[in-house]
């Protein structure tokens, strides 16, 4: 992965003082976001086919043990693998390439070697099951070392594969419009959230503070940007717990980005004679009031303009909480509490995670279901606050909201 290598000699020049896990935090979370920044212009290809026969599954489901074992029932065959059979078999076309170009003498207890179908099927297991190597290599018919082997090498060929699926939009029009459906707010671009990944650590590690977050869980976060339907625009993982919303955004490339002019930088819309509203996002107050990220009104009391456009606000960021509560609950490996992982690979197991979930909705996958969907995501974890106010975005959030208050007024 030359992204990787590239971030970690740049490092390197990082100062002294800086604690040296939260910059090998910053490198292993840049790396993902290096990848994606550098793809924004890969084009779609939506030309696959099954790469084995379809009877596979017919065979595979005798060869494991357990509740699944020996049924041929589509449907326990998305509870299996999370996923639809097409959507299997279009995953399985990505990732033949780097299979069989790095021929791997994988094979199960009985020294059968291992398909294609069959290699993706455990690292689908793995991810969307959560469960531990030894009970899949149970279940599965293989040793521990194979499910390891198998899921990091699927990890590797997916995020460069994939790729394609998690990019910024050349065209914004389809999702302010949307958008704009939910609640009436004009020209949004986008819903930005954190989530936390909650780790075990070794206990000569636990001193280590760092990764300490504020309800005293050890994690990893990822920050996302996300679009009306839930997909993920923009992603970041891999900064330890410890740090506040407002520093892992500055930290992103997608902060650097917009700040650059590089990123919502289209259309303005006119709210008065003076004043225009720029191309934005919306975050919760753990995020800095900026030009182009509005967050909600705080401490009370609210006037009736600032007690809607709160209401308005909430609703356009539901798309990024429900996001998040998908993503933990189909890929259940970053669901809970994560046991002991390896925390340089882990920030690119949760991007392959976002891809999936991104593939799912691009697929329409008939597994995808939003009514049992909440908005909870950090379950037990408190809203931190952020006091970083730009003035003239405050006074930008009055006008737009007095302009909301008065259009629902005379509604």
């Amino acid at each position: 992965m030359g992204p990787i290598k590239a971030i970690k000699k740049r490092k390197r020049s990082a100062e002294k003082k800086v604690d040296p896990n939260v910059l090998l935090a910053a490198s292993a979370a840049a790396a993902t976001d290096s990848l994606l920044n550098n793809n924004d212009n890969n084009d779609d290809d939506d030309d696959y086919s099954s790469s084995q026969p379809s009877d596979w599954w017919d065979g595979f489901s005798r060869r494991i043990s357990g509740p699944y074992s020996g049924s041929r029932d589509p449907k326990t065959f998305e509870s299996v693998f999370k996923v639809s059979r097409k959507t299997f078999d279009y995953i399985c076309s990505l990732v033949k390439e780097d299979f069989t170009a790095k021929p791997a003498n994988f094979s199960d207890s009985n020294g059968k070697p291992l398909t294609l179908n069959d290699r993706v099927a455990v690292a689908l297991r793995r991810l969307g099951s959560g469960e531990s190597l030894s009970v899949i290599g149970e279940s599965f018919g293989m040793n521990q070392s194979t499910v390891s082997q198998i899921t990091w090498r699927f990890v590797e060929s997916m995020e460069e594969r994939a790729l394609r699926h998690l990019s910024w939009p050349s065209k914004l029009d389809d999702i302010k419009s949307k958008f704009e459906k939910i609640s009436g707010l004009p020209n949004c671009c986008g819903a930005i959230d954190i989530t936390h990944i909650v780790m075990n650590l070794p206990n000569a590690e636990q001193t280590n503070k760092v990764w300490l977050d504020g309800e005293k869980n050890f994690s990893m976060v990822l920050q996302a940007v996300v679009d009306p339907d839930m997909r993920f625009l923009d992603v970041i993982a891999g900064w330890p717990g410890s740090l506040s919303d407002d520093v892992v955004l500055k930290n992103s490339g997608f902060f650097k980005l917009v700040e650059k002019g590089k990123r919502l930088n289209g259309g303005k819309i006119q709210l008065s004679e003076r004043t225009e509203l720029r191309e934005y996002i919306v975050g919760d107050s753990g995020f800095p009031l900026l030009p182009w990220l509005l967050t909600p009104y705080q401490g009370k009391p609210m006037s009736l303009p600032q007690t809607e456009f709160n209401k308005r606000h909430s609703e356009t960021r539901k798309p990024a909480q429900m996001a998040f509560s998908r993503l933990k609950d189909k890929w259940r490996i970053i669901n809970g509490v994560m046991w002991m992982p390896d925390r340089n690979r882990l920030p690119r197991i949760i991007f392959v995670c976002c891809l999936l979930h991104n593939i799912l909705i691009d697929m329409n996958d008939q597994t995808l279901d939003d009514s049992l969907l909440s908005h909870q995501h950090d379950v037990n974890y408190r809203q931190r606050s952020c006091k970083t106010v730009d003035e003239a975005s405050s006074v930008l959030r009055d006008e737009l909201s007095n302009q909301l208050w008065g259009e629902n007024s005379s509604a």
